[in-house]
């Protein structure tokens, strides 16, 4: 009999992945890990559930109480040290450089699947396992049935060799599916609400939990059509390009996005109205290149937000760890920092981290 340890997060994904998994046969092995030290982020010791206890413990009672209704054992391991090295400081120096980073993607490089797998390896696993909807078939990474909930975008830096002896048991089925065989199977986690927020961190007031690490440095708001000074920001790190909401810029009642940022002068760039073409781009430079296919294909397409429909670009590769991606047609909001993830029909190819952003042959000087 194969054993599986599958990571078990308190959720009805892993819940049902870990009860598939047994049904198919395999000795399965729940493992819980703990990222995250709730009473050291300075905020009030973090938030708390109605019963009164942390979000992470709750999750942990939950996944305790899924493994046993299953007759399945039950793992903890902390790696809150690991986390803190390799996601939460990419985070932070992310931040510092003005760019929007995204820590999940990198919570599945460096944790879930590299030191989640080193720990079920000593427990002589022969696999593991987790509740992302996303396929392997033939070795390659396939987008899940269930389009709205796929996550390949959140795994394109996971490499092939990381990926050879996992099992998505949730590959092929959609979302309602999942819960109902939660609740068919008496699962306490079947109506559960979905985890948001930053990985294993949670929901947060994103800006009241940054200050416990980042001091805000207040800075201009200037319109980059006359700049004109508009406002006061409260520190860059606290916006995005293309964002619109939750700006609280004084000084006009107009419609705004943010379309860039000068980290040396602290300034936030907005342009006002509806649509504005300095949000629009024709290609950019991705590095931290993970590409999963042996042949370097040219003609792709590509996620440069994960919720975004996917955009036909071409690839000119610069060398094995940068490649120009161009995009003619034209795409809005693309942000240094975040992932530009490739596909080619189903098969995810992997991706890169967006380092420039371009506009007729040059970079953007805002951004």
């Amino acid at each position: 009999m194969k054993k599986v340890v599958i990571g078990m997060s308190g959720g009805v994904d892993s819940s049902v992945s870990a009860l598939l998994l047994k049904e198919a046969g395999y000795e399965v092995i729940g493992l819980f890990m703990r990222n995250w030290d709730s009473l050291a982020d300075g905020e009030f010791n973090g938030p708390t559930t109605e019963s009164g206890i942390c979000p992470q413990e709750e999750d942990y009672n939950d996944a305790k109480a899924v493994c046993e209704k299953l007759n399945i054992p039950l793992y903890r391991k902390d790696f809150v040290k690991e986390y803190w090295d390799y996601v939460f400081t990419y985070f932070l120096d992310e931040l510092k450089k003005g760019r929007t980073p995204n820590p999940d993607i990198m919570c599945n490089k460096y944790i879930k699947f590299d030191m989640f797998a080193r720990e079920a390896e000593k427990l002589g696993a022969d696999y593991i396992a987790t509740g992302h909807y996303a396929k392997i078939e033939d070795g390659k990474l396939m987008r899940a049935k269930d389009q709205n909930k796929d996550q390949t975008y959140f795994l394109s830096q996971v490499s092939k060799a990381q990926l050879k002896n996992v099992l998505f048991p949730l590959g092929d089925l959609e979302k309602p599916k999942v819960r109902e065989i939660a609740e068919q199977n008496g699962l306490i986690t079947a109506r559960k609400k979905d985890s948001t927020g930053i990985c294993f961190i949670g929901e947060r007031n994103f800006t009241n939990f940054l200050k416990n690490y980042l001091p805000n440095q207040p800075g201009d708001v200037v319109n980059i059509e006359t700049n004109e000074v508009i406002g006061k920001h409260i520190g860059l790190m606290n916006y995005t390009i293309g964002q619109r909401k939750g700006l609280n810029i004084g000084g006009t009642e107009e419609r705004m996005f943010v379309v860039g940022k000068d980290l040396s002068k602290n300034v936030l760039y907005i342009c006002l109205g509806e649509y504005n073409d300095y949000l629009i781009s024709d290609s950019c430079i991705i590095d931290t290149i993970n590409y999963l296919k042996d042949e370097k294909l040219t003609n792709v397409t590509a996620k440069f937000r994960y919720r975004q429909d996917d955009i036909p670009v071409e690839l000119e590769w610069i060398n094995d760890e940068e490649i120009l991606v161009k995009y003619p047609q034209g795409v809005k909001s693309v942000t240094p920092g975040q992932a530009c993830v490739l596909y080619k029909d189903e098969e995810c190819l992997g991706g890169g981290i967006i380092k420039e952003v371009r506009k007729n042959n040059k970079k953007l000087w805002y951004l």
